[in-house]
């Protein structure tokens, strides 16, 4: 899913408008159902990529379906990933590429919701160093930012150096986070270039801090940058906790459909064609820990629930 800075200011003056008019939405065969109560942490709600999120809670698609959802920030995925697998939430927000590498640990995590087909990120340059930073063979050996270590966009920048044969054991990484933290890491320089998310990726470039050296923000772009599809955001959940809870799964889907058709999303929560592919292709050749190994991707995701959604 891709969106451009007027779909953001948008879609939060609806937020906006909603949550001032208490809600617009109207009953629904989920309605019907038993009352369930759902916790879903997500990898920054004020991420444009999770946008979905505070849009369905908004729009009052979770109370359609008689769901009590409370969302839960969190600075990046791999947080969510570790809440989800500790089971101290029920689903979490995050990259589908947690989902491979937790098989490879003996976890099973399935994303039930995918939210598009592009990552939504863009590798930023510290302007005062752009024109020494041209090309991503350039990156070598510098100060790279990513929102957690082990987080999306850490795998994201190892498959642009891997993809441009340039060691990543020669560049070092710094968590950093997303927004102002972010910005703060370029503005000292404590960071050289880094892999990051709207609003932020605009407000660097408005600024004049920060110069785009890769986007990933577009169908398009990410492409010719990965070679297909990335499936990136979306909602999973344990496969244990999505196989004894089908009911409230199905309900869950059900809303963020209705969210994305209204979004006028490029999908509807199910996976793309050859997605799993491509990331899997990235973990096997660029993540340290997942070389020499493989995941089922049948057991990495589902679309049982966006088929049935209403």
């Amino acid at each position: 899913m891709t969106f451009s800075g007027r779909s953001l200011m948008v879609a939060t003056g609806v937020i906006l408008a909603v949550a001032a008019c208490g809600g617009t939405a109207s009953p629904s065969p989920g309605a019907s159902a038993a009352p369930a109560d759902v916790k879903i942490m997500v990898g920054g709600l004020n991420k444009q990529i999770y946008l979905p999120n505070m849009l369905t809670q908004q729009l009052g698609y979770f109370r359609e379906q008689n769901l009590n959802v409370t969302l839960v920030d969190e600075g990046s995925g791999q947080g969510s990933e570790d809440a989800v697998i500790a089971g101290n939430v029920d689903a979490g927000s995050g990259s589908y590429n947690h989902t491979i590498e937790l098989q490879a640990a003996g976890k099973y995590m399935e994303t039930i919701c995918q939210f598009g087909i592009a990552p939504g990120e863009a590798e930023v340059v510290d302007a005062k160093k752009a024109g020494s930073i041209t090309s991503v063979n350039d990156l070598k050996g510098k100060n790279l930012g990513v929102t957690d270590i082990g987080s999306g966009t850490h795998t994201l920048t190892l498959a642009l150096l891997g993809k441009a044969n340039v060691d990543s054991a020669s560049s070092h990484f710094v968590a950093v986070g997303a927004g102002d933290t972010f910005i703060a890491a370029i503005k000292q320089g404590r960071i050289d270039a880094g892999m990051t998310t709207e609003p932020t990726i605009s407000r660097l470039v408005q600024s004049g801090d920060g110069k785009v050296l890769v986007d990933l923000r577009t169908p398009a772009s990410t492409r010719a940058a990965l070679g297909g599809d990335y499936p990136f955001i979306g909602i999973w959940a344990r496969t244990d906790w999505v196989n004894a809870h089908k009911d409230v799964s199905q309900r869950l889907v059900n809303a963020y459909v209705k969210t994305l058709k209204w979004m006028s999303s490029r999908t509807d929560c199910k996976m793309p064609s050859g997605g799993p592919e491509t990331v899997l292709k990235v973990e096997q050749n660029y993540v340290a820990n997942f070389k020499g190994k493989t995941a089922d991707l049948s057991k990495t995701y589902t679309n049982e629930f966006a088929n049935k959604a209403s």
